[in-house]
Formats: structure tokens, C-alpha cells, sequence
């Protein structure tokens, strides 16, 4: 059986046009056409990957991506923005909210299902034996099991953070600019602005505490983790 996919959307011809190319492409497919429709499913069976409309008649789709990546157990399904709205404000708040991808209607069920491919991916486990453990002073990052400790004391955090602290910390002393980080967590298909790294930053520090001091501030280049 392929992995499972929950595509939300209050459009029934568009949710049938995505269900049979996810069918054909060898996924099985799950829909919903509400964002509380979504959130039973999703609590019922997590899926491997949730495509979200952002303009729901119930709850948002920023909305139900806020409550998905607050539930530890659904925090880490993979999300891909749907939305007819182009304005780069709505690719902002959905990606800082977590979201893994944005596709903007109209467009083509070859497209979608890239998308879909690219963003599995990405969130593929390593093999075993494969990603080291990482520790700097009190803070212990663990890749494998997606584990953060500061001071032996578990932090919860999102995907993209995860991953931002982790391509820091591969390359101690190495200065990254905003657009290799992007580039690096987001992939270069995205379109977002380098303020969406600020954020995802600043918010990362705060979780970290005593070891936030290990993430640095470059002026005007980027970010680098302490030697």
C-alpha cells in the first residue's frame, strides 16, 4: 500500500481531480472538505502528508496548520499549502506556521504530485547507522529520533526549526547566509523572503534558552553556530 495522503479542500471537483492523479501516481488518498472535517481524520489516522487548502468555510487553513503543528502527535506530517491566493504575504504566514510547500491554483496534477514526491523526500528518515548525534556545550541534538535536549531537558521543536539548528550545527564556524539556509531547508522551489529565516530564528533562540547564544548573528551575511 503507498503512503497515505490527506488532501483538504471545499472544492469537490478539484479534491476528485487530486484524489484519482494521488491514485495514479500510487498514493492512497483520504479527503476532507472542512478544516474540523480535517482535523477528526487527522486524529483518527495521522496520514504521511497533508495537502491543506488555505480558504476553508470552517475553520482556515493557517488555522487547522496551527493546530497540526501544536498536537506532538501530528506535529511532524508534512504539510503543502493549496490556496488561489498568490500574495506573498499568504506564502509567508503559511511557511512560518510551518507549512513544507506552497502551491497556488490553478495548477497541474503533474505539478501537485512532484510536489508531493519532493516533500516525502525530504522528510524520509535517514538509513541506520547513518546521522550522528550532535552536541555543543548543553545542547544535544539528536537526527535520527528528531530529539532536542538543552541542559538534559527535552524542547519541542517544529520541522523547520529542527532542521535550521541541525544545517547549523554540521558546519561549525561556517558563516550561512539567509538564502543558503533557505535554500537548504525550504528547497529552491520556494518563494519566500529571507525575513521567514529572521523568524524561524528568533523563535528557535527563544527555545533554546542558555544555548541560544550558540546560534550567532553575522550582520548583514547570515548565521553561524559557535565553534
Amino acid at each position: 500500500m503507498g503512503q497515505r495522503i490527506l488532501v483538504v479542500d471545499d472544492e469537490p471537483d478539484l479534491l476528485e481531480l487530486v484524489r484519482v492523479n494521488l491514485n495514479q501516481a500510487g498514493f492512497e488518498v483520504d479527503t476532507a472538505e472542512t478544516g474540523r472535517q480535517a482535523l477528526e481524520r487527522l486524529r483518527r489516522a495521522a496520514p504521511d502528508l497533508l495537502i491543506l487548502d488555505l480558504m476553508l468555510p470552517d475553520l482556515s487553513g493557517t488555522e487547522v496548520c496551527r493546530h497540526v503543528r501544536a498536537d506532538s502527535s501530528l506535529a511532524e506530517i508534512p504539510i503543502i499549502m493549496l490556496t488561489a491566493r498568490a500574495d506573498e504575504v499568504d506564502r509567508v504566514v503559511g511557511l512560518e506556521l510551518g507549512a513544507d510547500d506552497y502551491v497556488t491554483k490553478p495548477f497541474s496534477p503533474r505539478e501537485l504530485t512532484l510536489r508531493v514526491r519532493a516533500v516525502l523526500r525530504r522528510r524520509q528518515p535517514a538509513s541506520a547507522g547513518g546521522l550522528p548525534v550532535l552536541e555543543r556545550a548543553a545542547l544535544r541534538l539528536d537526527p535520527e529520533r528528531h530529539r532536542c535536549f538543552v541542559e538534559q531537558t527535552e524542547i519541542e521543536l517544529t520541522a523547520k526549526e529542527f532542521a535550521l539548528l541541525h544545517g547549523l550545527m554540521l558546519r561549525p564556524g561556517r558563516v550561512m547566509t539567509r538564502e543558503q539556509l533557505l535554500d537548504d531547508v525550504w528547497g529552491t522551489d520556494i518563494s519566500v523572503t529571507t525575513r521567514t529565516i529572521d523568524t524561524h530564528l528568533k523563535r528557535l533562540r527563544e527555545k533554546l534558552g542558555p544555548a541560544s547564544h550558540l546560534i550567532e548573528t553575522v550582520r548583514g551575511i547570515g548565521y553561524r553556530f559557535a565553534e
